[in-house]
């Protein structure tokens, strides 16, 4: 993938950059995967705000993706490579030889008329899912399991991977993109590659306008608002708050775990994120 920069015509097109969508080989979504998605502007069921800098947006439908990867065992042709507005990377469609149609996040590499499956008995290939126990070490793999059968939770945005780095018994030591370093049950399906569209991080957005289209609402400092509304808020002229920096609720907004301590899943942990 590539970034293509505006011709300056404008202020805001002077930093304005965009995808080529080159590995797009269909605009058109297919119909049979699509589904409505609502959108609540960061409001809870009484109309109140409890998600701060979210509303408007583009409208969007929600492409039914295959997370699961759970028709095990059957080959399916890669159809097309799609833009998906509810994601930073592309998705392939996957067409199986009984007529039956699965969207899953297309890998880099993966080309149109290539053959993907899942299975533990699969090639260690891009695109194919494996249980973890059947993958090679220091293979990069995204779309992982945290529980068996419950779908691919981790490694599912542009460019990110997770690495296999060692097994033992019933566990396999990854290597996550955040830098902790976890065992997962070795039967937990992944698939192998890393995600396309890497150079999603590097676009630049150019104005606060193409945010709204994203659907995030402008972000007002706390320091900026008045006494009533912000703990950090007033103040003679500039002040930085002179207090700790704090959310609108007095949680404190720097450095603070707030990961408990107790929490079940920590024994699996074996190196903490950088």
């Amino acid at each position: 993938m590539a970034l293509r920069k505006l011709k300056p015509n404008t202020p805001a097109t002077r930093y304005y950059s965009v995808a080529t969508f080159e590995e797009i080989t269909k605009s058109t979504p297919e119909k049979s995967l699509l589904g409505p998605i609502s959108k609540s502007g960061g409001r809870n069921s009484y109309g109140r705000v409890t998600s701060r800098h979210r509303g408007g947006g583009h409208k969007r439908r929600y492409r039914i993706i295959d997370f699961k990867r759970d028709k095990r065992g059957i080959e399916g042709t890669v159809d097309s490579i799609q833009y998906d507005p509810n994601r930073s990377c592309y998705i392939a469609l996957i067409v199986y030889p009984d007529g039956e149609k699965r969207y899953i996040l297309a890998p880099e590499g993966l080309k149109v008329k290539e053959k993907v499956a899942a299975g533990p008995d699969v090639e260690v290939k891009i695109g194919n899912a494996l249980p973890l126990k059947f993958i090679p070490v220091n293979t990069q793999v995204h779309n992982l399991e945290m529980k068996e059968g419950k779908g691919g939770q981790i490694a599912r945005s542009a460019g990110n991977f997770c690495m296999v780095q060692a097994k033992e018994g019933d566990f396999v030591l990854v290597k996550l993109p955040s830098g902790e370093t976890r065992n997962m049950r070795a039967m937990c399906y992944a698939t192998i590659g890393v995600l396309g569209n890497g150079d999603h991080e590097k676009i630049s957005l150019g104005k606060a306008g193409r945010s709204i289209w994203l659907g995030v609402r402008p972000h007002v400092r706390g320091v900026a608002m008045n006494p009533v509304d912000h703990p950090m808020g007033g103040g003679e002229g500039k002040t930085s708050g002179g207090g700790h920096p704090v959310s609108p609720w007095g949680q404190k907004a720097k450095g603070l775990k707030t990961r408990k301590h107790k929490k079940e899943s920590s024994k699996y942990i074996v190196k903490r994120r950088k």
